[in-house]
This record gives C-alpha cells, structure tokens and sequence, in this order.
C-alpha cells in the first residue's frame, strides 16, 4: 500500500523529519550549521516560508507555507536532506541502507518523515504550541524560552507569546493528531 499524501497548492504544512535510529547530532554546532545551509540553499531555489521551528538533537518540527500554485514539500525535503548527508562529517552517516532501491546511500535520516496538512488558524496554533514546548517536554529545558534552537523567541518579540509561556505546564496530552 502507498502512503498517499495531502497536498494543497500554497498550503501550510506542519513536519516531524527524525535522523536515522536516534542519533542525536543535530544541535552539534557544525550540524545545525550545515542545516541551516541546506534549508537557504533549497530555498534560493524552491522558496517556502517557515512559519515555526524547533530543532532537537535527534529530530525537527516546522511549519512550512509554500508559494501560492506550488504544492511539492517532497523535493524540498528530498533536496534538504540529500544537502545535509552530502556535506556532513562521515561519522554520521550509518550503514548503507538497504530498504532503499539503490542499497548504496548512506543515510543519516529516517527515510520517511510525518507531514500534516494545517486545516485552519486553530489547528496552526496547535502545531505552533506543540513545535515551541517539544524541548520542554523531552526534558531539555524548564521553559521553551529557554531553547536556543526554536522560533520560541521570535514569537515572544511579536507579541504571540510572553516569555514564561510553557514554564509551568505539565505535560500537555491534549495534542491530538500531532507526531514525533
């Protein structure tokens, strides 16, 4: 069975992409950089707006709106994560992975990744909560304020949220549909 899926020319779409078996590498310095450099760089190409993020060391979350009439999120994720593995330390990358047809490329990313279709302004400040307290929730911080790796900040500079959101919530169950 082929995993069908929702693909809405210009929409907004919230993603979950894991590096392969766990290994936690991307708030490396040089990592995040080189990631960084993959998202320009894809960008300068196949333009989206990323709308929230948050990068922890073993997986990402974003949202992503692309252009009005485009709807191919799949080459930019093919495109950003081939850029990051072609330019990476060599110790990242694991066994070749033989699920693949080739069995050749040596991956560092899960080869799937969780993308949802944002449905409206709700479900878009659901997916936005859930990217900004995902570092308090795996433990790394008391307060999502407090991760550098996030648009947290940025939201906090406009207004959206005030610095203490998220510090004393418990563990939040009510997330729904959302992925790891």
């Amino acid at each position: 069975m082929r995993y069908k899926r929702a693909k809405i020319r210009g929409g907004t779409y919230f993603f979950t992409v894991v590096t392969r078996l766990r290994k936690p590498f991307l708030c490396v310095p040089e990592n995040r950089d080189l990631l960084r450099e993959s998202f320009k760089q894809v960008m300068t190409f196949r333009p989206f707006r990323i709308e929230a993020f948050v990068l922890l060391p073993d997986h990402l979350h974003c949202i992503w709106t692309l252009p009005d009439g485009d709807r191919d999120f799949s080459t930019r994720w093919r495109l950003i994560k081939t850029h990051f593995t072609k330019n990476c330390d060599q110790q990242l990358r694991t066994q070749p992975d033989k699920s693949r047809e080739r069995g050749k490329e040596q991956s560092v990313w899960q080869h799937r990744y969780w993308e949802h279709l944002i449905r409206d302004q709700n479900d878009f400040n659901r997916h936005v909560e859930y990217i900004h307290y995902n570092p308090v929730k795996h433990g790394y911080v008391g307060s999502p304020f407090d991760w550098e790796y996030s648009s947290f900040k940025k939201f906090v500079i406009l207004g959206i949220y005030a610095e203490t959101w998220g510090a004393k919530m418990e563990d939040r169950d009510d997330w729904g549909d959302i992925e790891e």
